[in-house]
């Protein structure tokens, strides 16, 4: 299984002891994770600008992320110029699912898929590793 990151997510995982760092640790035993320069470059962005103590942590866990070049391509969805790179991220690197929690302008996507790519949540990710039975709920 392969998921593709987005920015808000890398940001959040920047903090270690929250429930999100550690579904990502767990997801990491039993996914590759990816992201893309670009993803990497807002988070890094946005940790630097709100929370700077964090930016060693961020690029910690960047470092140990599948990187996928940065592509642009059509798209047969609505989507913000700024959010296609995140999107033609998770194609061009063949991910199964794009994981983040931007409902603003990934929201009307949200349980869809794109050109192989389902678009989720953490907890649409989580419900969907449960049903396929990779982790147990708890």
């Amino acid at each position: 299984m392969r998921v593709f990151l987005d920015a808000n997510i890398l940001f959040s995982a920047s903090f270690p002891n929250r429930h999100l760092a550690d579904f990502l640790d767990e997801l990491h035993l039993h996914a590759d994770l990816l992201t893309n320069a670009y993803a990497r470059a807002e988070a890094g962005r946005n940790i630097a600008a709100k929370q700077p103590k964090r930016l060693a942590a961020h690029e910690k866990f960047a470092a140990s992320l599948g990187l996928v070049p940065v592509q642009l391509f059509d798209l047969d969805v609505s989507l913000a110029a700024k959010d296609q790179p995140i999107l033609c991220g998770a194609i061009a690197g063949k991910a199964d699912f794009l994981l983040t929690g931007d409902k603003k302008d990934f929201g009307h996507l949200f349980g869809k898929t794109v050109c192989g790519v389902k678009i989720v949540t953490v907890q649409m990710l989580l419900a969907e590793l449960v049903a396929r039975g990779i982790v147990s709920e708890s």
